[in-house]
This record gives C-alpha cells, sequence and structure tokens, in this order.
C-alpha cells in the first residue's frame, strides 16, 4: 500500500475519531434519534463541528455548518460524520442536501443508516452531486456507539439494560428478603445518572410491594443541589395481576411522572378504575414481557419510541429477561454493582431466580467492556456478545 494511502487512512481515522467523540456528547438527549457528530476539516485543520445535541434540534452536520464563520468556508472541505446523513424532511430538513448546498468536496462515513427513509439514500443524494464518498472508517466503533439506536429500528426492540446490585458472594437480599443498601451512596450516584439518560424504568410488582420505590433519577451537583435530568423516564410496572397500593410511591406520582401498568385483564376493574383516575395507565392486555419491550419501542400511548429500557427489577423479572435459551435473551446490558458485604445462605436469592440455563453451552455470553470503583464498590458493565 503507498504510504500516502496509509496516510490518508489514518488522517481519515483521526478526524473519525474525533467525530465519535462529539457524537456521544449527545447520549441520553438525542434518542430516539441515533447520536451524531461531524467535523468539518479543510486543508488539513479542523474548521468547524457539531453533534447533535438535542431530539427535535438541528443535526450534527447542520451544527457543523452553523459554527463556521461563513458557510462559504465548507466549499472543497471534508466533513466527516458518523452516521449517514439523512435524505428526507423529518422534523429537520435533509442534512445531505445541507452539505451539497454547502459544497463540500469529500464526506467520510463511519456507517449507513438502516433507519427506512435512509438507508443509502443520503449516500445517492451525494453521488449524485458529485462529491466523493468514503464509507466504512471506524465502523465497528460508531455501530457500538449506536447500538440501541441500530437494535430498535433493525429488531423493533429497546436496547435493555439490567442493573442489579449484589454482595461478593453473588446475593441481591438475605434469606430474610432484607437488601437495602448493598452498595453504596457513590454507586447510587451513578445508577441515577443512568436512569436519567434512558427513555424507561422497567420493575415488576414485586420490586413495587418491596421496597415502594420512586424510580426516577434524582440528580444533584457538587453542592447537593438538584440537577434536571437529560429525560424524564416513563416508570413500567410489569404485574400478572397484582396491583400497586394506592399509597404507594409510584401511584401518589403517576401525574408527574408517566407510569404504566402492565397487568391482566381479570384485575378488579373498580380498582384498576380508581388507579387510571390516579394517572396510571393500565395496559391489560397480559402481554409477555417481549410484548411490552416491543410496545415501548413503538412509543407507548403517544409517548416517543424507547431507545433505552433499564431494568430494575427483582430476580423473578430477570429470569424472564434471560429465558432459558440464548435466543430469548432479551438483556444487551448488565450494569452489576458489587458491594462490599457477604450474606451467605443456601436460600439468599441471587440476581436471576428461574428455572435456570440447562448448560454451560446455550448460556448468552457476554463481554466485560468498563470496570469502575466507586470507594469500596466496584461496577462491572457487560454487553451482550453479537449473535
Amino acid at each position: 500500500m503507498p504510504a500516502n494511502t496509509v496516510v490518508d487512512a489514518n488522517r481519515d481515522r483521526h478526524w473519525m475519531q474525533r467525530a465519535l467523540q462529539l457524537a456521544a456528547s449527545g447520549e441520553g438527549y438525542a434518542e430516539p434519534n441515533p447520536m451524531v457528530g461531524c467535523v468539518l476539516v479543510k486543508d488539513g485543520h479542523r474548521i468547524g463541528e457539531g453533534y447533535h445535541k438535542r431530539f427535535g434540534g438541528p443535526h450534527a452536520e447542520v451544527e457543523a455548518l452553523r459554527s463556521l464563520p461563513s458557510i462559504a468556508d465548507a466549499e472543497s472541505a471534508t466533513a466527516y460524520v458518523t452516521l449517514e446523513p439523512c435524505c428526507h424532511f423529518g422534523k429537520t430538513p435533509p442534512c445531505s442536501q445541507a452539505l451539497i448546498d454547502a459544497k463540500v468536496s469529500r464526506v467520510v462515513i463511519a456507517m449507513q443508516d438502516p433507519f427506512p427513509k435512509v438507508d443509502g439514500g443520503g449516500l445517492k443524494a451525494l453521488r449524485d452531486h458529485g462529491i466523493e464518498i468514503t464509507v466504512g472508517v471506524l465502523r465497528d466503533e460508531a455501530e457500538q456507539l449506536n447500538a440501541p439506536y441500530l437494535k430498535r429500528v433493525q429488531k423493533g426492540l429497546p436496547w435493555t439494560i439490567a442493573k442489579w446490585a449484589m454482595t461478593i458472594d453473588g446475593r441481591v437480599a438475605t434469606v430474610d428478603g432484607e437488601s437495602q443498601w448493598i452498595s453504596g451512596p457513590q454507586s447510587r450516584v451513578h445508577v441515577h445518572r443512568l436512569r436519567a439518560r434512558v427513555d424507561a424504568i422497567l420493575a415488576g410488582m414485586g420490586t413495587v410491594l418491596a421496597d415502594d420505590p420512586m424510580l426516577n433519577a434524582r440528580l444533584v451537583d457538587d453542592d447537593g443541589k438538584p440537577l434536571t435530568p437529560p429525560r424524564v423516564a416513563n416508570r413500567l410496572i410489569f404485574s400478572r395481576g397484582r396491583l400497586p397500593p394506592r399509597d404507594s410511591k409510584l401511584v401518589c406520582t403517576a401525574k408527574e411522572i408517566p407510569t404504566f401498568l402492565f397487568t391482566s385483564p381479570f384485575v378488579d376493574p373498580d380498582e384498576r378504575a380508581w388507579l387510571e383516575q390516579a394517572g396510571l395507565v393500565c395496559d391489560a392486555e397480559n402481554d409477555s414481557i417481549e410484548g411490552v419491550l416491543r410496545k415501548c419501542a413503538d412509543g407507548l400511548h403517544g409517548h416517543r419510541p424507547a431507545t433505552n429500557v433499564m431494568v430494575e427489577g427483582g430476580p423473578n423479572l430477570m429470569a424472564s429477561l434471560i429465558g432459558s435459551q440464548p435466543e430469548d435473551c432479551l438483556i444487551d446490558e448488565i450494569h452489576a454493582y458489587l458491594g462490599p458485604k457477604i450474606f451467605g445462605g443456601a436460600t439468599a436469592p441471587g440476581p436471576i431466580l428461574g428455572s435456570g440455563i440447562e448448560s454451560l453451552a446455550v448460556a448468552p455470553q457476554f463481554r466485560l467492556i468498563m470496570i469502575d470503583k466507586f470507594d469500596d464498590d466496584a461496577r462491572l458493565i457487560y454487553r451482550r456478545q453479537s449473535e
């Protein structure tokens, strides 16, 4: 390979890496749109950059063009974009047309967008106007960044993040059911940060009855002052017929935070009517857990499609997400917090109960992507191995 080709490839990777860093800044704000970053380079120098800052706002390419002193500066520049520029009118005009109008000479793209209204159309629009296209620079990194978006678009399911706290010996509660608190304050700060960027938080009725949780994000700054989270997650309660107490925190705050109860069609109609009057949305179609997740990905009752769903359920709900075969597993990512305690006890529960996996050969496989230390706690983040 000629030396200049290697130099060009390294240069492309360098600027695409910066575009990916920018794209990640939109996490929690851009969804259900993908996270996208754009860098404009001319004569070897960065002249502008931008990222998709919020859903409904300008896309990355437009933000980058707006960062220039003059739009004329973009003429003959190279645009590095982490995802194929859109080619349709949605909440904003097509980004492919914005790049065409700006007279860039080359567009380097990490990956094609599988969204049906784009899916190669942006590439075609650019090529049809004589713009040089390079696709696939840091594709793997771009796909990892937008894995939740890709799953929702391609499979009709949200990215499902399971979170639990357990002791050194793998228990989530004592033999008597006591579980608060296994992890420390710093771990809980990071749990609230995760809650603040997801679209929905899913729990089972057992957790509601045992812990009376709020299932919301409570963020504070270094001085302890409350912060507004990037988004307010819908609260999803999966139940096979049991109903939350009228005085529970979820019921008392249902008019402030969207709360959905997935239950049986045979529950007491008067009690269901009372809960609906209190603000809950009761879905009594008796869906499976996968059915609930698909409804979230589609958008519940006029809400935005859910890209990321966090599961804070108990061991039985977690078991229903794992299933009995690898193809049944609905969990994409695990945030496991390891607290500095030992409970012991043959009947003390672990994070997943149910009937369990029959053999190692059919166990879902995950890969470790991050380890953090918070005081004496450890957080391990795993992602599901590609099928």
